[in-house]
């Protein structure tokens, strides 16, 4: 069976947030109840993935270790590094490379949230058969702000645009990507692009161009959002408390999901739960200890 191996991107500067991201990383900000970086970790741990590389700020790699620790509250692995200066997503394939040789990769970005029904089943699903890329599409309204698949008539991807002025679809690629392991070596051959990064895009392109890029559309039960912003961390926010409010269940804790997938018995559970302070979190996986 193939070894996965997550790669979270929590790096940046965050210039988007200012000045909430003067002192904070970014993917430390809240999502309504838990920090962002949460929301990524866990639909990582629906797909299978149980080792993880964080790849971040050097300032903010103890405050990440503060409250992820080394994983293994939640019967995971967690191993941090860092990036000094944005280069580009794909440039974290480069940095995190000796951890990453001989895994397949399952790649996310810190500040997107995926939810709904029936997610967990599509990324097992594609991480059971992936022989390329596998790369998420979620229809959007806004095309022309994203990166956006054309399809051909049988509906296969046949390419990729960074922020068309002219969209061929309304599918936009996601912050979620599924690699096998030469993904190493073909971001290690790119150039930089015209803004100086090393392009997601371009790794993207060349799976497409060897006829190994799957796309796995991401259906409208299912909900896709970032924290990019101020207007977009407050609608993320938004959505998540309506959620819990209504469903009494809580998004992406990582407590209940790693009890849940039985990543730790009833026992380590309740010793988590026990060690919190006094706080509504607690208090709702209290009731999921009895």
């Amino acid at each position: 069976m193939a070894k996965w191996k997550g790669l979270i991107l929590a790096g940046g500067t965050g210039s988007r947030l200012h000045p909430l991201t003067q002192t904070v990383n970014k993917h430390l900000l809240p999502v309504y109840d838990k920090p962002m970086i949460f929301y990524p970790l866990t639909t990582l741990m629906f797909a299978g993935v149980r080792d993880f590389v964080l790849l971040t700020t050097p300032s903010a790699i103890s405050t990440f270790q503060v409250l992820l620790g080394d994983g293994s509250k939640w019967g995971l692995t967690i191993e941090y590094r860092a990036q000094e200066h944005p280069g580009g997503i794909a440039e974290g394939f480069r940095l995190a490379r000796a951890d990453l040789e001989g895994w397949q990769v399952a790649l996310i970005l810190g500040d997107n949230i995926f939810y709904g029904s029936g997610l967990g089943a599509i990324l097992r699903d594609s991480v059971s058969t992936t022989t390329g890329a596998t790369v998420f599409s979620y229809e959007v309204a806004n095309p022309s702000a994203f990166g956006i698949l054309t399809f051909d008539a049988d509906g296969n991807p046949i390419a990729i645009e960074e922020k068309p002025a002219n969209p061929t679809s309304r599918s936009a690629v996601t912050g979620l990507y599924f690699y096998t392991p030469d993904v190493l070596d073909i971001a290690a051959g790119l150039s930089p692009s015209a803004r100086g990064e090393l392009e997601i895009t371009d790794v993207n392109r060349a799976y497409l161009q060897q006829g190994r890029l799957k796309v796995a559309p991401l259906g409208r039960g299912i909900a896709w959002l970032d924290g990019g912003t101020s207007e977009d961390l407050f609608e993320a926010s938004q959505f998540v408390k309506v959620i819990e409010e209504r469903t009494g269940l809580k998004i992406s804790c990582p407590e209940e999901v790693a009890l849940r997938l039985k990543l730790i018995d009833k026992t380590q559970f309740a010793g988590l739960v026990n060690g919190m302070p006094p706080s509504l979190y607690k208090q709702y996986l209290t009731r999921l200890a009895h």
